[in-house]
């Protein structure tokens, strides 16, 4: 019996073990760390092979693939001697798709901002529709869970996944009948030897295998995938299609309109005013979201429905509440520098603005227009704040603080009634935090506790 090792036993590793399983293979999940609950205790009951707070590198190394948890980075030592032994490395994406149904076809969106908000869009306009269509990737159940509880005869008709970089480095033959790249911004370049190019490479998979009646979508405003296209485009055998929200020529189909604050992809048509979800980069991805469902077969009244009710995404621009005439919103899931450039581009009052975690390497200097012009104070939190402290002393006041609770004493000495604290960090979370969510759901309670 062949062995299917599975690295890392979060939601991903915990799919793909528990499909490697019901696929015959023998199983070992391994993980450098202590197993989370629900997911060791269903390894248990299930009786799936693990192990915790290390690898078995003989057994591990007996392995006729592996498949690794995105978190992981290759320079780890028992990925290097898994490599340096030639045993196939693979991402759960990859994994899964090899037990897709021959009638389900897959959505799959990637960039480094938007990818939750256009993925929970897409599904949510296909549901609205009544197509047979589910979650998966980054966001909702694991592909490999879903495709080991689901009989193929039951699967869907559409999975609408989002990849990151890391799970698509793991992607060999998997293939997106309908690929989204949203955009490509400097982000986690330290899984990329800080350098953009193998990072926008990563992304560009996305399109790896498409045939010619597949669709690839992209950002035509991008800069950074506007510069690839080139090299790309003549290996992709998929229709292209792109869209604009600022650059977009009077004949380009899919763009947004400024002066008339119209949306269109060919004859659709949509005012921008009557989204839930307010901004340029909401603009942005909804367009995405609707030049993907359009090909799907939607309809155009579903479309237009569910841009009108749609309210966004958690941890995204997420109102929190007002104590005091001071409005608190949660955007913890701005890890990156270009997604906080969105969120303070659509504040509309003096904003105190609290950044700071693991660093990736950002350049915050492209963020000080808009400092200038929205941000009344910055509160630093995290364990080093140094690089932020440089970057915008002298700007703006800027506290350091190095914990939750002295992030938002801080907020409240400087906010006043008709202020907004905009939690948006630019940085990971992993200094203070789990994980961004983490961040964003203990942001929430303190919050809460505030308005108490």
């Amino acid at each position: 019996m062949a062995l299917a090792v599975i690295l890392g036993g979060g939601e991903s590793g915990y799919g793909s073990a528990v499909l490697a399983a019901s696929k015959g293979y023998e199983v070992l999940l391994s993980d450098s760390g202590i197993l989370r609950e629900p997911y060791r205790s269903q390894m248990v009951e299930q009786g799936i092979p693990f192990e915790e707070n290390g690898h078995t590198l003989a057994k591990v190394l007996e392995a006729e693939f592996v498949v690794k948890s995105p978190g992981i980075p290759e320079t780890v030592p028992v990925i290097r001697a898994i490599r340096e032994k030639g045993i196939p490395v693979i991402s759960e994406i990859e994994f899964a798709g090899r037990y897709l149904a021959p009638h389900t076809r897959t959505v799959c969106i990637t960039g480094s901002n938007g990818k939750t908000t256009t993925t929970t869009l897409t599904y949510e306009i296909m549901r609205a529709a009544g197509f047979r269509a589910a979650l998966a990737g980054n966001i909702g159940r694991s592909l490999a869970l879903q495709v080991a509880e689901t009989p193929q005869e039951e699967q869907p008709d559409w999975y609408v996944i989002e990849l990151s970089s890391f799970q698509l480095d793991g992607m060999y033959d998997f293939r997106a009948d309908i690929a989204l790249l949203l955009n490509i911004t400097p982000d986690h370049l330290d899984r990329y030897d800080h350098k953009l190019d193998n990072y926008a490479a990563s992304k560009f998979r996305i399109t790896r295998n498409q045939r010619p009646d597949d669709l690839f979508v992209y950002n035509g405003d991008d800069p950074e995938t506007s510069a690839r296209l080139p090299q790309v485009l003549p290996y992709s055998k998929a229709e292209k299609r792109a869209f604009y929200v600022k650059n977009g020529a009077e004949e380009a189909a899919v763009r947004y309109d400024a002066a008339t604050g119209i949306m269109r992809c060919d004859d659709f048509r949509f005012p921008a005013s009557e989204m839930r979800i307010k901004g340029l980069h909401n603009i942005a991805d909804a367009l995405a979201a609707v030049v993907a469902c359009r090909r799907v077969g939607v309809p155009d009244e579903a479309i237009a429905g569910t841009l009108r009710r749609f309210g966004g995404v958690e941890h995204r621009l997420e109102p929190v509440a007002t104590v005091g005439g001071v409005e608190y919103i949660n955007d913890s899931k701005a890890t990156n520098v270009d997604s906080v450039w969105y969120a303070l581009q659509a504040m509309t009052r003096p904003t105190v603005w609290i950044a700071g975690g693991t660093d990736k390497g950002n350049d915050y200097g492209v963020l000080l227009p808009l400092v200038r012009e929205h941000v009344k104070a910055l509160v630093c939190m995290g364990l080093d704040n140094a690089k932020l402290v440089r970057s915008f002393a002298g700007e703006i006041p800027v506290y350091d603080t190095a914990s939750l609770g002295e992030a938002l004493k801080a907020c409240r000495r400087v906010a006043e009634s008709g202020d907004t604290v905009l939690l948006s960090p630019a940085c990971a979370s992993f200094d203070l935090f789990r994980n961004y969510e983490d961040r964003g759901e203990q942001f929430k309670k303190a919050v809460a506790e505030l308005a108490e």
